[in-house]
This record gives C-alpha cells, sequence and structure tokens, in this order.
C-alpha cells in the first residue's frame, strides 16, 4: 500500500525538485503540508494535486 503521507524529501524525490524547493511551495501555500508531532509531511493527494494543478496551466 502506498504511503499516504510522505516526509520532504520523498516529495522531493517524486516531484523531481530540492528540499529546499518543497519547503519553498509549502511555505507560498501551493503545496499543502500537515504538522505531525514536529515533522511537516506531505499528504500523496497533495502531491497528485499540485502535480495535476500545473498539466491544467
Amino acid at each position: 500500500m502506498p504511503a499516504k503521507l510522505l516526509d520532504i524529501e520523498t516529495a522531493a524525490e517524486e516531484l523531481g525538485i530540492s528540499r529546499s524547493l518543497v519547503y519553498k511551495l509549502m511555505n507560498s501555500g501551493q503545496l499543502r503540508s500537515i504538522k505531525v508531532g514536529v515533522r511537516r509531511m506531505i499528504p500523496a493527494t497533495a502531491v497528485d494535486e499540485f502535480i495535476a494543478e500545473r498539466l491544467a496551466a
């Protein structure tokens, strides 16, 4: 079963971008994330939505 929440590094790998760009996208609101304890996690659906938005543009 695929992970429902991705850590920053995994999300970066999925998107083919750097970790620092993932943080910039999260901070700007372009990539949704949630806080789990002290960690920032990205829902797998947020990665899919981010890609779909870029394809539609």
